[in-house]
């Protein structure tokens, strides 16, 4: 079940019917405990609470967490490095919430990954909303990120077939639509996707190459 669809589960009284995994993380604003018990009062539960950045990474992944909630009066340095960590290896939604209106660390937030960065917004009955925000952003960005390594994957697999259909036209003299032809019976009868058939063309061309 996706994290869209957990909060979309969620019923219209307090409980929950699939809980959402929180870590939270102190860091140095020191409301966790008000965090914690609105967590608990709305069903979810709390996996983990951090009072250090620098164990972030180690307990996303042992604790895998469906958010990360950071609690700070200014996010530090090294928080933002860490939550940088954690996006690039175990991405999940990031909520901070911070009392520093200053534009410069909201930014860094959120070129580290945060989903969601609230100024001087914790206020209980704003949880789930910020919560909810913050999902449907993680997973809006993640599908626009597959989309992207999608086309980078098809331009890439197009540019192998280009070249090796190339090679089979300068090296056995085949015209352009014979030798799609012969990349796609190989392919076919190998059972693999033609950029597979391509590569391999172009690997058995470079090894057959003379060096100069």
């Amino acid at each position: 079940m996706s994290l869209r669809s957990k909060m979309a589960a969620q019923g219209a009284v307090d409980g929950v019917a699939a809980p959402l995994r929180v870590l939270l993380i102190d860091d140095g604003a020191r409301r966790v405990s008000l965090i914690h018990d609105e967590l608990s009062r709305q069903g979810h539960l709390v996996v983990g609470v951090l009072d250090s950045a620098l164990l972030i990474h180690d307990c996303v992944l042992r604790l895998q967490p469906d958010v990360v909630i950071v609690d700070s009066e200014s996010p530090s340095r090294d928080t933002l490095e860490h939550l940088s960590v954690v996006s690039a290896s175990s991405p999940r939604p990031v909520v901070v919430f911070s009392e520093d209106p200053a534009q410069a660390p909201m930014k860094q937030a959120l070129q580290a990954g945060v989903s969601a960065y609230v100024i001087a917004g914790l206020q209980p009955a704003r949880l789930l909303p910020v919560l909810q925000v913050a999902i449907a952003r993680f997973e809006q960005d993640r599908a626009l990120r597959g989309q992207l390594e999608s086309a980078q994957a098809q331009l890439s697999e197009r540019k192998l077939i280009e070249r090796a259909k190339g090679l089979l036209m300068d090296e056995i003299g085949l015209s352009e639509e014979q030798a799609y032809g012969h990349l796609r019976k190989l392919a076919m009868d190998r059972g693999q996707r033609l950029s597979q058939v391509a590569e391999r063309v172009i690997e058995a061309r470079d090894l057959l190459k003379p060096r100069a």
